[in-house]
């Protein structure tokens, strides 16, 4: 398993933070999504064998969302 923030500045509500944690449900090899409109940020925890980030920022894409890998140094 590996864990991942994304950057996802253009969520503005409750239901777009709600709408990303559906990812969960939607998005096979997806353990879980905390998503905060507050902090701008999406923090998703996922199995490398069956997800890639890429695939992950490309479903947020397609949800109507932009999302960059956060990279912490």
């Amino acid at each position: 398993m590996k864990k991942v923030e994304l950057l996802v500045t253009d969520m503005h509500c409750v239901n777009c933070a709600l709408r990303l944690q559906d990812l969960e449900e939607t998005l096979a090899g997806v353990i879980s999504v905390n998503a905060s409109y507050h902090r701008g940020k999406m923090t998703v925890t996922y199995d490398e064998t069956r997800v890639t980030v890429q695939d992950l920022i490309e479903v947020t894409r397609k949800l109507g969302y932009t999302a960059v890998e956060n990279q912490v140094s």
